[in-house]
């Protein structure tokens, strides 16, 4: 069985979450923040980075990560180039630890236009997927915001999420869009209304063997987006934190059957650089098991 048959089956048929370990340039410096380490322990990105990294082997090396709970991880494109314990990121991450590996692959958003935030253009995908697909990558990711029930907006960002998901596709990969809705939006279950019908069209113009994954906020209304968890393009709809507290987003998880977590913060909330070993790996258990619950409904 080829690797990416058997990634295919793990996220198609176990249960467990997602681990969104792929914070880029922009969120790295308030994710060290949160971690205990401030601005000025680094005074360059190479050193940023290198600790962030840091924190993220801790957490994938740590015994409590493991593909029994964790049934992916979403790394950033720096992560890809680095080694974990002597071998690259993504295989050390399934070789290792059967966790299938992701990469996020936008290269952040565009300014708010009719009340979204389209990605801006990803002028190195093609190498960047060959990259990915030699490191037994088996998806990527690419996230969009869509920040009011603008229907032209949201139009685009489905449009734009779709025509770059095809060349993913086409490049052996399995694309998770993710056009995040602002949970903050007076106007959030009316912009998940606009949001699934332009979903549902574009997944019924895929061919059978073009799969797609699916991140979506998590919906104002529990089940709303059942149409795609059962539709048979969509290998699997997992779901932002969007900035709710782990405690929240659990509940809003379990209250959506089928939908399951694909957690950033709400996943290291709590872990510090000035842990030892044994609080840090601790609490990361209790963590991971808190949100394999919630995902296991």
């Amino acid at each position: 069985m080829s690797s990416f048959t058997a990634q295919l089956e793990k996220i198609k048929t176990e249960k467990g979450f997602i681990a969104a370990l792929d914070q880029s340039g922009g969120s790295t410096p308030k994710a060290l923040r949160i971690y205990g380490i401030n601005e000025d322990a680094y005074d360059n990105d190479e050193a940023m980075f290198d600790l962030v990294h840091q924190m993220r082997t801790r957490i994938i090396t740590s015994p409590a990560f493991t593909g029994e709970r964790v049934l992916g991880a979403i790394l950033f494109e720096n992560t890809l180039e680095r080694d974990i314990e002597g071998m690259p990121s993504a295989t050390y991450l399934w070789s290792e630890k059967n966790v299938v590996p992701f990469l996020k692959v936008d290269k952040g958003l565009a300014d708010l236009d009719d009340g979204v935030q389209l990605m801006k253009p990803i002028s190195n995908l093609d190498e960047l997927l060959t990259k990915a697909k030699a490191q037994d990558v088996f998806g990527t990711k690419m996230r969009s915001f869509i920040a009011e029930a603008n229907e032209a907006g949201i139009a685009a960002v489905v449009a734009q999420q779709f025509e770059i998901g095809k060349q993913i596709i086409a490049a052996g990969l399995v694309p998770i869009i993710e056009p995040e809705v602002d949970i903050k939006s007076p106007s959030k279950a009316d912009a998940e209304a606009i949001l699934k019908e332009k979903i549902m069209a574009e997944l019924a113009a895929l061919s059978p063997d073009q799969l797609v994954m699916l991140k979506l906020s998590l919906p104002s209304s529990a089940g709303f987006y059942d149409e795609c968890i059962n539709h048979p393009n969509v290998v699997k709809v997992v779901a932002l934190s969007g900035g709710y507290s782990r405690t929240e987003a659990n509940e809003k998880t379990a209250a959506n059957p089928g939908m399951i977590a694909s957690f950033s913060r709400a996943l290291t909330e709590g872990l510090s650089a000035q842990q030892s070993d044994d609080e840090f790996n601790a609490m990361l258990d209790d963590a991971i098991e808190s949100i394999y619950q919630a995902s296991a409904t």
